[in-house]
C-alpha cells in the first residue's frame, strides 16, 4: 500500500508538471490528479456532507442543529413526503468543486478519485446499505447518442465492484424525451417535465431487488421519483437514492 501511494504521488507529480491542471474555480494550479478539475483549496470551500451532519432522513437535505444520533431517523424536513423513493443521499451541495466535478461529467465520462471515494463512503452508510443492485437513472436515447454516454452509468460502475453490487443497465429506460433545460422549474414543474417518462423491460431483473438508484444531482427529487415509481410498479421491494450532489432544498 504505501509503494502503491508512492508511485501515486510520483505519477501525480509528473503529470501535474508534464499537463498542468488549472482549476476550473479559481484558476490556480490542481495539485493532484485525484482532485479532477478542481483544487484542494476550493475543495475544502465546498459543502461535503459527514457522519456529524444532521441531514433529514429520507431526501438528504441538509438541516440546522444538532439532534442525537439515535434519532435522526426521525428528522424530517417536510418537503419530501410526496416523493416515491425510501431515502436518498448525496455526498454534499451542489455548489463548487461537486458542481464542477458533474458539469464536467456531463461532458466526459470521467470521475475523479475524490469523488468516487465520497460516493463509495455515502452509499456504504445508512440509509444506502443492505442494497441488492445498482441502477442508473437513463437518458433517452436520442440523448445518449448525442453525449455518447450516460454520466449516471459512469456513476454506478464506479461504485459497483467496490460493493459488491451488480449494476443494471438495461431494466430502467427513459421513454419521454423532455425539455433539456428545466433549471427555471419549481418543483412542480419539474415533476409535470418528467411524469411517466419512465418504463421498465425485463422486470425480472427488477423484482424483488432493494435497488440502489444513481444519478448526479438531486434538485427537488422529481426525476429520482418517476424512476422510483417505476422500479416499484416493476416488483421492486424498495429503492434509494444516491447522487453526487444535491441542491439545499
Amino acid at each position: 500500500m504505501i509503494l502503491t501511494n508512492s508511485v501515486r504521488s510520483l505519477c501525480d507529480a509528473f503529470l501535474t508538471l508534464v499537463y498542468p491542471q488549472t482549476c476550473s474555480i479559481c484558476r490556480q494550479s490542481v495539485e493532484r490528479r485525484e482532485l479532477g478539475v478542481v483544487c484542494e483549496e476550493c475543495w475544502e470551500r465546498t459543502q461535503v456532507f459527514s457522519d456529524e451532519d444532521t441531514l433529514c432522513w429520507k431526501c438528504g437535505a441538509p438541516s440546522f442543529g444538532r439532534v442525537d444520533r439515535s434519532k435522526r431517523h426521525e428528522v424530517r424536513c417536510g418537503r419530501c413526503d410526496w416523493l416515491t423513493f425510501e431515502a436518498a443521499r448525496a455526498c454534499g451541495l451542489y455548489e463548487r468543486a461537486l458542481r464542477e466535478t458533474v458539469l464536467t461529467l456531463k461532458r466526459q465520462p470521467y470521475l475523479p478519485e475524490r469523488v468516487v471515494k465520497l460516493l463509495r463512503r455515502v452509499a456504504s452508510g445508512e440509509p444506502l446499505n443492505n442494497r441488492t443492485s445498482i441502477v442508473p437513472v437513463p437518458l433517452h436515447a436520442e440523448r445518449q447518442k448525442i453525449r455518447g454516454f450516460n454520466q449516471a452509468s459512469i456513476i454506478g460502475r464506479s461504485i459497483s465492484r467496490h460493493l459488491r453490487l451488480p449494476i443494471n443497465e438495461v431494466s430502467l429506460i427513459r421513454t419521454v424525451h423532455s425539455a433539456r433545460y428545466r433549471a427555471g422549474l419549481d418543483a412542480k414543474g419539474r415533476s409535470a417535465s418528467v411524469a411517466n417518462a419512465f418504463d421498465v423491460v425485463h422486470s425480472g431483473l427488477i423484482a424483488g431487488e432493494r435497488i440502489l438508484l444513481v444519478d448526479d444531482v438531486l434538485t427537488t427529487g422529481a426525476t429520482a421519483a418517476e424512476c422510483s415509481s417505476a422500479l416499484m410498479a416493476a416488483g421492486a421491494e424498495d429503492v434509494r437514492v444516491l447522487t453526487i450532489a444535491r441542491t439545499a432544498k
